[in-house]
């Protein structure tokens, strides 16, 4: 699976990471990849699952900075998933270089499974996650204004 974000100067934490050569965070870059994974776990599961989270990242590996102006394209491949837990190897790369890398652990389950009063949550959250794709579907195939 593969998203894209684009770095704009706009974006509040810039202003804080570093004002004078801004630069996006390194934990971004990682929560770029977790969102990627979390979005490949819901596809392959059928939504089936409320709550996606990182339980750990490994290995991670930064290659270059992401500037304003800067596409950074993030990749991830599900290496294993059982257990409610999901292995995932992710990357991001901006103009054919790679500026991070890793693997990650994701663990999904449902509301309902440590929580039982909160079941009628699950399904509220799983219509929203699909209303969510189905919003980011089609604005990724709208062709844009000029």
């Amino acid at each position: 699976m593969e998203s894209e974000k684009v770095l704009s100067l706009a974006e509040e934490y810039l202003q804080d990471h570093f004002p004078e050569r801004p630069v996006m965070p390194g934990v971004l870059m990682i929560e770029a990849m977790v969102q990627a994974g979390a979005w490949l776990v819901r596809l392959s599961q059928n939504f089936a699952h409320s709550v996606i989270i990182l339980r750990e990242a490994k290995g991670v590996k930064y290659g270059q900075f992401v500037r304003p102006g800067d596409k950074m394209t993030v990749s991830v491949d599900m290496k294993q998933m059982e257990n409610g837990r999901a292995q995932i190897r992710g990357r991001g790369v901006v103009e054919g270089r790679t500026a991070v890398s890793g693997r990650l652990e994701l663990e999904y389950f449902n509301l309902v499974d440590r929580f039982p009063s909160m079941g009628k949550l699950d399904g509220e959250l799983v219509e929203h996650f699909r209303r969510r794709f189905r919003f980011l579907n089609a604005c990724a195939f709208e062709p844009t204004q000029q």
